[in-house]
């Protein structure tokens, strides 16, 4: 559901040859802010070895909008990513570091 849906519904039917109407209903859709945001690392615990390979991913528990996701390095201003998951390959030791996912709902930052 999006905001726009919010409004009076109603459904139409036919019964043999007479058509029926229901009542209407109000619906209201609101927004829910985000909550739960959480960050898992493959391997466990974000720990590899020279040259191999880190997957990030974020995730949120609850949250309504259209959900935009920037990848983030310490240290760094500029995003990493764009997708709820960030891939780093062929990792180095200049990539040991803290990282941390930015999500938006357009209202609210988590």
């Amino acid at each position: 559901l999006q905001l726009h849906h919010s409004g009076r519904y109603h459904c139409t039917g036919r019964m043999v040859a007479e058509w029926r109407e229901s009542e209407w209903v109000t619906v209201t859709v609101c927004r829910v802010p985000l909550s739960g945001v959480s960050l898992s690392a493959q391997p466990p615990g974000g720990q590899v070895a020279l040259g191999d390979s880190l997957v990030l991913s974020c995730m949120v528990y609850m949250g309504t909008g259209a959900l935009s996701f920037s990848w983030h390095r310490e240290g760094s201003g500029a995003p990493l990513g764009i997708s709820p998951c960030l891939e780093l390959n062929h990792i180095g030791e200049n990539d040991s570091s803290q990282y941390r996912c930015r999500l938006s709902d357009g209202d609210s930052v988590a």
